[in-house]
């Protein structure tokens, strides 16, 4: 399994692919690198399960932005991030604590959100024969890819950061490539959630680390701008962080 920088990527070094302009100056060369658009299409479920996972629950009050800049190479610039997640809807605490974050992430700002859903369908037990209903999450990776697509139609970025781990965006990221040789595709995979298929349809592939994660979490609280304090749900942040109070001087 590949490392935290995998192929074809270095976040903080160069890279063969490079949008370049060099200029001459008497005997004097100067290269410049010009700002290289980025959008990020983040798979929200892909991502919150790659976090358990890896035993990261505790970083899950996580800033997208910050974790996405942090991949950036010096010329790079990160245009939006986009986030896309379904409602939760069959469990009331994990709806509300869902809901905080979303919160959170709006008011801190830099992010837009598309919704998919959650379907559910009776499923017998094979060994008691109990019925219950399996929910699962629909049009995520639909929605990723009409949103690529359409940002590559409208010209908005240079490159795409896709992170997913999920195989069923190989088919829009090898359409991005063909239809748009000029523009670039890097997938970001989520801890434990790496995959080689996609990794091999990009034009770089990395897979995001445990530190990266740890070292972009939310403010604690997110003030809303109608002035609402959005503060991280309980084991969402380390114990130490978490509603921490600065002590009083004795």
């Amino acid at each position: 399994m590949p490392g935290p920088l995998a192929r074809g990527y270095s976040p903080r070094g160069g890279c063969g692919n490079d949008i370049t302009r060099t200029c001459h100056y008497g005997k004097y060369r100067h290269r410049t690198v010009s700002t290289e658009r980025l959008v990020a299409y983040i798979d929200g479920f892909n991502l919150y399960y790659g976090l358990r996972e890896a035993r990261l629950r505790s970083s899950r009050w996580l800033d997208l932005g910050g974790m996405c800049r942090s991949l950036l190479k010096p010329h790079q610039q990160l245009r939006l991030v986009r986030y896309f997640t379904s409602r939760i809807r069959s469990n009331s605490s994990a709806a509300k604590r869902q809901s905080v974050y979303i919160d959170a992430l709006l008011a801190h700002g830099g992010i837009e959100i598309d919704f998919g859903q959650f379907l559910s369908s009776p499923t017998r037990c094979r060994n008691c024969g109990i019925v219950r209903q399996r929910h699962e999450e629909k049009r995520t990776d639909v929605n990723i890819a009409v949103r690529l697509l359409e940002d590559a139609y409208d010209d908005r970025f240079d490159t795409a950061m896709v992170v997913s781990g999920d195989s069923d965006l190989v088919p829009p990221i090898k359409s991005v490539r063909s239809r748009f040789p000029d523009k670039r595709v890097l997938v970001a995979a989520p801890p434990k959630r790496w995959s080689t298929q996609l990794g091999q349809a990009a034009n770089a592939a990395l897979q995001i680390s445990a530190l990266t994660v740890r070292s972009n979490r939310l403010p604690d609280p997110v003030v809303a701008p109608s002035g609402a304090r959005l503060r991280a749900p309980s084991g969402w942040l380390p114990a130490v962080e978490s509603h921490a109070s600065p002590r009083r001087p004795t």
